[in-house]
């Protein structure tokens, strides 16, 4: 095997050798880059599914909470539109006590101020006299 002999060709086989190596070393950390670039974009994908599909639960979730409010909100109504018609027994309360209060019976309030017999009966035993319950 031939040596190099002079100072020169020594140079020549060193750059030589330091360009094969800063291939090498260029080649490894570039592979290196591409590896994490694609367990990176793996990763940001995996993690774009589970935003997703999270997504779509809380549109699930939300689509049922509105049904579940306009179920409340039919319920109210209705239940308001039976109320309108107790509204009356409610405005009614105060003159069931003063007609309590000035011996009235419970059959006189449900007459008059449109309660109920079980509401007239109260109204008469916390407001009115003790001969006022009896109907």
């Amino acid at each position: 095997m031939n040596l190099p002999a002079s100072f020169d060709q020594w140079l020549l086989v060193g750059r030589a050798l330091f360009l094969v190596f800063s291939f090498v070393v260029a080649a490894v950390t570039f592979s290196g880059w591409r590896r994490e670039t694609l367990r990176q974009a793996a990763l940001s994908q995996a993690q774009d599914a589970d935003l997703a599909k999270r997504l779509d639960a809380l549109d699930a979730r939300l689509v049922a909470l509105r049904q579940a409010v306009a179920h409340v909100t039919e319920a109210c109504e209705r239940s308001s539109r039976a109320e309108a018609g107790g509204s009356r027994a409610l405005a009614g309360y105060p003159i069931a006590i003063r007609l309590a209060r000035s011996g009235a019976r419970a059959q006189e309030l449900v007459q008059t101020c449109g309660l109920s017999a079980s509401e007239a009966e109260l109204v008469c035993r916390l407001h009115g006299s003790v001969h006022a319950v009896t109907a």
